[in-house]
């Protein structure tokens, strides 16, 4: 099976994730988005894959999220990717992308499920 992981070496979530795929057997194609940001376009297709909303893939704790004045609801999808790509820290993680869906896999068991 085809796995693709949007991956942050320094995230233990995402480690974990990682692991519990290779001791099933599967060894994912990994992306570090913090070297390769993925495009606005791949993120709205993620997005749309997922069947959220935009603010459900961007991570509050430990980036620029409360700087931005991000939480502020009159955002827009558009002005939250814009900041998300600008700022890729802001991408939760680990997004997992299957022929099956797009998943973002917080716990790590996630992934599995």
């Amino acid at each position: 099976m085809d796995v693709i992981v949007c991956h942050n070496p320094d995230c233990g979530t995402s480690r974990n994730t990682i692991g519990l795929m290779r001791n099933a057997g599967v060894e994912p194609h990994i992306i570090e988005y913090l070297k390769t940001t993925p495009t606005r376009l791949l993120l709205r297709q993620l997005i749309e894959r997922r069947g959220v909303s935009v603010r459900d893939i961007i991570r509050e704790k430990g980036t620029l999220y409360a700087e931005l004045g991000l939480g502020d609801p009159t955002f827009s999808d558009d002005a939250l990717l814009e900041a998300v790509v600008a700022h890729p820290i802001l991408i939760n993680r680990p997004i997992v992308v299957t022929p099956k869906g797009v998943r973002l896999c917080r716990p790590s068991e996630m992934a599995s499920a």
